[in-house]
């Protein structure tokens, strides 16, 4: 058994490759081999968003508190709010972050595939992020 106290993970700011405006990345977990599973907190200030991703296993998220916006490629943008599920099927490729006035925090859970969870392409622009 482990336990990650709460507290214990550095905080990072989401990367400007990877993400739009504000972003938080507060690590929950990432399990040992053979285990593949790995997961975070992420909070979106207002108006800030992941850019266009997939993820080769899929990936779960929690909506945990505020109001968000998520779109799969060729799908309108979707709310979602605290106690929504989202699931992406795997190389689903997709967007997810805060609507334009509301902050945003999910629990985001994917495994790795060969070592990678995630495959990072172009940002979301302002145009595809507007509804």
């Amino acid at each position: 058994m482990e336990i990650k106290r709460s507290g214990s993970q550095r905080s990072s700011k989401g990367p400007t490759d990877w993400f739009t405006g504000s972003v938080r990345i507060d690590p929950l977990f990432e399990a040992p081999e053979p285990a593949r599973v790995r997961g975070a907190s992420v909070t979106f200030e207002p108006g800030a968003r992941t850019a266009w991703h997939t993820h080769p296993l899929g990936q779960t998220l929690i909506v945990i508190a505020g109001l968000g916006w998520a779109q799969r490629e060729g799908g309108p943008i979707e709310e979602i709010r605290p106690g929504d599920v989202v699931w992406f099927a795997p190389n689903e490729k997709h967007w997810h972050g805060a609507t334009p006035t509301t902050a945003m925090t999910h629990i985001a859970i994917h495994e790795a595939l060969n070592g990678n969870t995630v495959e990072w392409m172009e940002h979301v622009t302002d145009k595809q992020y507007r509804r």
